[in-house]
């Protein structure tokens, strides 16, 4: 398992998120919130659906996820095109949120250049975007 590339890109993965993780704890937020928070400030209003669409994850993990932004107030559920349906939008909170969280975000992105430098920073998204392609492809 030691030279297997599932486990070298989970251990890799790990290790970058834990890398944004502690920087963007400075702003109370995980990588996968603010990854939230984004996508709601640029789809909204939303559906659930539509939203859990677009992240690519299944509806029920997306309700869960938005549990904690709503009950910190970052998002809110409102009606929607009809009275079965439901929008989700950013609040003036979750904007400020986002706008704090942005800043730690650039310090990460800067400090992990550091770290691996530019240039491998530069190979391995090459790396990732073409073997993206490759599985949307199959």
């Amino acid at each position: 398992m030691e030279d297997c590339a599932y486990a070298k890109l989970r251990r890799l993965t790990r290790c970058v998120a834990q890398h944004f993780d502690s920087e963007l704890a400075k702003a109370g937020l995980k990588a996968t919130q603010l990854w939230l928070l984004s996508e709601v400030r640029r789809l909204q209003p939303v559906e659930p659906g539509e939203l859990a669409r677009s992240l690519g994850i299944d509806p029920s993990t997306l309700t869960r996820a938005l549990r904690p932004l709503l009950s910190a107030g970052w998002i809110e559920l409102g009606a929607g095109k009809d009275a079965r349906s439901r929008s989700i939008r950013l609040t003036d909170s979750g904007r400020a949120k986002q706008a704090i969280a942005g800043r730690r975000l650039r310090i990460a992105r800067r400090t992990l250049d550091e770290k691996l430098g530019p240039l491998r920073v530069a190979e391995l998204k090459a790396l990732m975007d073409e073997s993206l392609q490759i599985f949307a492809a199959v």
